[in-house]
């Protein structure tokens, strides 16, 4: 059995961090996709002539947008932070 240094651990923890928070985007756009369907249905059948369940859809698709910004944006460890981490520790060790 290896044993695990006490950075790995660290890595490990913050990579099954950021596993479980793309996971909960993930699970947060699939209730979206369905919920949103149901209410369309739901418009639809009772009150076709009044269009209403694109409201909803716009708030939600606001606070998805939020979610999926700071999970793959902004959360630490995330590709485009990591990114723009590399780029700049780049232009630093030119300048020097």
């Amino acid at each position: 059995m290896l044993l695990e240094t006490p950075t790995n651990d660290i890595e490990h923890k913050n990579a099954m961090k950021t596993v479980r928070a793309k996971l909960w985007f993930y699970y947060h756009a699939a209730v979206f996709i369905v919920m949103n369907l149901v209410m369309l249905a739901v418009n639809l059948k009772y009150s076709p002539q009044t269009l209403w369940f694109y409201w909803p859809l716009l708030g939600w698709s606001v606070g998805l947008a939020s979610h999926g910004f700071q999970v793959f944006a902004v959360r630490e460890g995330s590709s485009i932070r990591q990114r723009m981490v590399e780029k700049e520790m780049a232009k630093n060790n030119k300048k020097t």
